[in-house]
């Protein structure tokens, strides 16, 4: 049996006592819903945003509106201010994840099913961040949710991970 990634991050914030805040759209805070499914999480999980709306990701989490508009709400640009500006806005946490995408209808075909994740590690600077890109390998938008649930969960303990 496959253990989760929520699994996996719940057991490493636990060994490395550290906590998580969360920043979501595409997913619709699935993976957050994972994440605390996962019991004794809650000494580490700081919470989530879920910034669906383009003027909720400038109003909750500081994304520059003319960053919006320049790169677009789905690009790596927007995914690393969303995943700075909801760790300066949670003081508690060491680590912050954020994932944007775009699943349709009305995906450009370059862009349907393709997601960016991006992490923010606390430092003297609160700016140490990192991105990639995925492209989904399912189809209906409740299973690229959960796909994509999982890769940034996977994504912020690979950090995690590379840092302890």
């Amino acid at each position: 049996m496959k253990v989760s990634a929520a699994t996996k991050l719940a057991a490493t914030l636990k060994h490395t006592n550290k906590k998580v805040v969360l920043a979501e759209s595409c997913t619709g805070g699935r993976a957050a819903a994972l994440l605390t499914l996962e019991p004794g999480v809650s000494a580490h999980f700081c919470g989530a945003a879920v910034t669906y709306q383009q003027s909720v990701k400038s109003a909750w989490l500081g994304v520059d509106v003319e960053l919006i508009d320049t790169h677009t709400a789905e690009s790596p640009e927007t995914t690393v201010a969303m995943a700075i500006g909801i760790l300066q806005r949670t003081d508690a946490a060491d680590w912050s994840v954020a994932v944007t995408g775009h699943f349709g209808p009305g995906a450009p075909p370059e862009k349907d099913g393709v997601i960016f994740v991006a992490t923010a590690r606390r430092d003297e600077q609160n700016q140490e961040t990192r991105w990639q890109q995925f492209q989904l390998t399912t189809v209906s938008r409740a299973d690229r949710q959960s796909e994509a649930a999982e890769l940034t969960l996977e994504f912020l303990l690979q950090g995690i991970l590379e840092e302890s």
